[in-house]
């Protein structure tokens, strides 16, 4: 698409609604095939006139996507394909004008009217004049598809490092509201070497914003790095959480990232209640 033209994102685009539907059929395989589920035999048992009118829950397929606001678009994509190897499942962009400021950001005009300051003061973008643009971009994992989205100036480019708005600067996990993303890691893997793979690649490519936390208590960045490789994993041994591994990691925007594994008990518990779920779903 040329950067210079005027795009809006219809609802009603049969290509994209189609893109975006099958990305999510692959999101619930993904799910069922890795706890020991059957999605499949949950679409085929589930009436097609339970699933358009039954309660909210029977309506849904699951977590279709994560959604990324990004300062520096190519950093972030090549981060989660080239480092953790997400597939690009497509690219849009230069969307602006009236029908997707107000499909995006309504909510955000109606507080700024309230407050009576300029939307702009509180990071809201004018897409609507086309002054500001909004790229995006979805990235398949097995279960679950990431989508990167980028705010930027007109006279930016696409896929370019300044967006339109100031990061956030402090990203507790403490922080109501604040999320993280949660990739989960394959059972035979040896999660401290991952860890220290990972910082090592990230580094070796200028991200030096992917930090993985430790588990030993550390004052400078020095002592983290210091830090023995077996103090990269915490092993949680108490139920209902036994089982359970992980490690949380500052990605290359400053996101907050979690690694796990789930092994053991935990690992039954989750694929219990995944066919609990189906079950009750296609009731």
């Amino acid at each position: 698409m040329s950067r210079t033209q005027k795009t809006s994102i219809q609802p009603d685009d049969p290509d994209r609604r189609a893109v975006l539907c099958a990305a999510g059929g692959v999101a619930l395989g993904g799910i069922a095939a890795a706890l020991g589920g059957s999605a499949t035999a949950f679409a085929e048992e589930t009436p097609a006139a339970t699933r358009a009118t039954g309660s909210l829950g029977a309506r849904l397929q699951g977590v279709q996507h994560f959604g990324l606001t990004v300062q520096n678009m190519e950093r972030a994509y090549e981060f989660y394909t080239a480092v953790l190897g997400g597939t690009e499942v497509f690219r849009h962009g230069d969307f602006q004008g009236d029908a997707v400021q107000n499909t995006l950001l309504a909510d955000q005009e109606i507080l700024a009217n309230q407050l009576g300051v300029n939307p702009r003061t509180i990071g809201v973008p004018d897409l609507r004049g086309g002054t500001q643009r909004l790229d995006v971009r979805f990235i398949q994992f097995d279960n679950v598809v990431i989508e990167l989205l980028q705010y930027r100036d007109a006279d930016q480019p696409m896929g370019g490092p300044k967006a339109f708005a100031e990061p956030l600067e402090h990203m507790s996990p403490a922080f109501p509201r604040m999320m993280h993303i949660c990739f989960h890691v394959g059972d035979d893997v040896d999660f401290n070497q991952f860890i220290a793979d990972l910082e090592a690649e990230s580094a070796r490519r200028g991200m030096t914003q992917v930090r993985a936390n430790r588990i030993i208590r550390v004052s400078t960045e020095e002592e983290r790095k210091a830090a023995p490789l077996s103090a990269n994993t915490n092993k949680v041994t108490v139920a209902p959480s036994d089982g359970w591994e992980l490690i949380y990691c500052k990605g290359p925007e400053g996101e907050q990232l979690e690694f796990v594994k789930a092994l053991g008990p935990v690992k039954k518990r989750f694929a219990d209640a995944l066919a609990a779920h189906l079950q009750l779903a296609a009731k």
